[in-house]
């Protein structure tokens, strides 16, 4: 398995952006499919982004899409999650997860479908 380190979370106004990263510390990511998930306090575990692993394909949740973009960039071991336009409510912890595949193209929605979890970073939206 490979081991994730989240950084750049941190405290924002609201339409204000941040740039949250995800290196390796140990393992290449070449070879994983990608995604990031978020916790608020009190609710589950949420899919936020997913990005297969040439990175061709991405894919959001409806309450992001057109504010976050997630990217990767394999020869420096790290997927990026910019966050834009931020709201209030995308305050949660985040976590970015990876999923060893064969396939090119293929991402995935949900956490379960992952091996590999980083520790999480703080996001807080301020009104």
């Amino acid at each position: 398995q490979v081991q994730l380190v989240e950084s750049g979370g941190g405290l924002v106004q609201a339409g204000g952006s941040l740039r949250l990263s995800c290196a390796a510390s140990e393992g290449t990511l070449s070879t994983y499919a990608m995604g990031w998930f978020r916790q608020a306090p009190g609710n589950e575990r949420e899919f936020v982004a997913a990005i297969s692993k040439n990175g061709g394909i991405t894919d959001y949740v409806d309450s992001v899409k057109g504010r976050f973009t997630i990217s990767r960039d394999n020869a420096k071991n790290t997927v990026y999650l910019q966050m834009n336009s931020l709201k209030p409510e995308d305050t949660a912890v985040y976590y970015c997860a990876a999923r060893r595949t064969i396939y090119s193209g293929r991402y995935y929605r949900l956490a379960s479908e992952y091996d590999s979890w980083g520790q999480g970073t703080q996001t807080s939206v301020s009104s």
